[in-house]
């Protein structure tokens, strides 16, 4: 009795065991094309004018979270009344400008914009900005795959030789995201946010592309 599982496996004929490997494959092919037929948990593309509003809520969110990383203060933005209408604008992919999302299902949780100068002399250089993903997605490799998507459209614009961006000397883990991405540091400015009385240093660093 003790090996009655045993022998009842060894003990199945031909048939039966083809009949067994089918079903096994069957119910494996199965899940595969439910997996397939499953719409992605994350999408990334570029953002329009159409999302302003899920921005601009990330954004507020951003400037509470991590108000180190911002220029701009919450208060300040909430202050302004036309802010919708402004990001409707600075959504619009331009030759100058675009900005990228990641969406779990229809809520953005990671951004970033690229912008570059139209001035000949400095065309040839593109820098990162607003990049910030949403506390509870850290960890999972969300702001690499946004940031390695948008390189990659960066390197569509002609001329683009270079991205640049500055980041808070304090952030090990967006410098060490930066670093696995190949940016470089080249230079760190002392004092260059106060918030709240708080001094903070930002790096500077650069991806050649």
């Amino acid at each position: 009795m003790r090996h009655s599982g045993f022998r009842c496996f060894f003990a199945m004929s031909g048939e039966e065991y083809s009949l067994s490997v089918s079903y096994v494959y069957k119910i494996l092919n199965r899940k595969k094309d439910c997996q397939m037929n499953q719409p992605p948990l994350f999408t990334t593309r570029v953002l329009d004018a159409a999302d302003a509003e899920t921005y601009v809520a990330l954004r507020l969110e951003a400037l509470r979270t991590n108000p180190e990383a911002f220029l701009v203060t919450y208060e300040e933005s909430i202050a302004d009344d036309n802010l919708l209408a402004v990001y409707r604008n600075r959504l619009m992919p331009t030759p100058l400008s675009f900005t990228m999302g990641v969406f779990r299902g229809e809520d953005l949780v990671s951004m970033a914009t690229f912008i570059r100068s139209d001035r000949e002399k400095i065309r040839h250089k593109a820098s990162l900005v607003a990049v910030y993903t949403t506390p509870d997605e850290r960890g999972k490799g969300m702001s690499k795959m946004l940031l390695s998507a948008m390189i990659e459209k960066a390197r569509e614009w002609e001329g683009v030789e270079q991205i640049t961006l500055t980041v808070a000397s304090e952030n090990a883990p967006a410098v060490m995201l930066y670093r696995s991405l190949g940016f470089e540091w080249f230079g760190t400015e002392k004092k260059a946010m106060i918030h709240q009385g708080v001094y903070a240093d930002e790096d500077y660093m650069k991806l050649m592309l």
